[in-house]
């Protein structure tokens, strides 16, 4: 049973490659999300329930249960999916995606669910300066960031816009789901993160009926900047539920 690592936004597989390297099992798989390094399937609208049906579609096609981990958006789709399709999902992980009712959406999402900012936000965006926003506000390295930013492209802010567009209503529409999701959970949150405050971290493993909530010493982005402890969670985590 493999392990599948579900990246946020704006992200690409490549968010994982730190903790990839840290990891050792060697059955573990990242995945790009449609529009987000991967080509969008035709007809593909970039909603929040478009990516949940993409996710259980490429899933079963593993073929057995697995150690599902997701950040940021990823930890959202993912939860989805538990929540859904419990018979895919051995063990699930993830952080810094709230999903409550009473989460205000960041700034940001605030202005990438307008149909005119958004779009003029995407239309200005200059790759170097949002890299050093990334590496100022969220504590990432410069580096990181750059690499991050880098892989924004026109498919990219589309698919943005529509998932944000399609998730105002998220929190309200997915909580009431959490509690019967029954794969073991944990939830990991960086603790600093100014856009999904801790506090929706703790709600999170409340709902989940989560083992663990291991609050981490850093901002939103865990997997770049403390990939080794994530990868020791990750594998702690796993080895407690060989066999389930």
């Amino acid at each position: 049973m493999p392990a599948i690592l579900i990246h946020g936004v704006p992200d690409t597989h490549h968010v994982w490659d730190g903790v990839r390297r840290h990891l050792t099992r060697t059955d573990v798989e990242a995945w790009d999300l449609p529009g987000f390094g991967a080509p969008r399937p035709a007809g593909f609208g970039s909603t929040k329930e478009e990516y949940v049906d993409w996710l259980i579609e490429r899933l079963e096609r593993v073929g057995e249960p697995v150690d599902l981990v997701g950040h940021d958006w990823g930890c959202i789709l993912s939860l989805r999916v538990a929540c859904l399709r419990p018979d895919l999902v051995r063990t699930w992980a993830g952080g810094n995606g709230p999903v409550n009712a009473g989460y205000v959406w960041h700034p940001l999402a605030k202005i990438w669910q307008d149909p005119v900012e958004g779009d003029r936000f995407m239309r200005e965006l200059r790759l170097e300066s949002f890299a050093q926003d990334l590496a100022a506000g969220f504590d990432v390295p410069a580096h990181l960031a750059e690499e991050t930013v880098g892989r924004v492209d026109e498919p990219m802010k589309d698919a943005i816009l529509k998932l944000y567009r399609s998730a105002v209503t998220m929190g309200a529409e997915w909580e009431a789901g959490l509690s019967a999701v029954p794969a073991p959970c944990l939830v990991f949150w960086g603790a600093l993160d100014p856009a999904c405050q801790i506090e929706f971290g703790r709600r999170l493993g409340t709902s989940l009926h989560a083992s663990t909530v291991i609050e981490m010493d850093c901002n939103h982005w865990p997997p770049l900047q403390r990939p080794a402890e994530v990868a020791y969670i990750l594998e702690k985590h796993w080895s407690a539920h060989q066999g389930a």
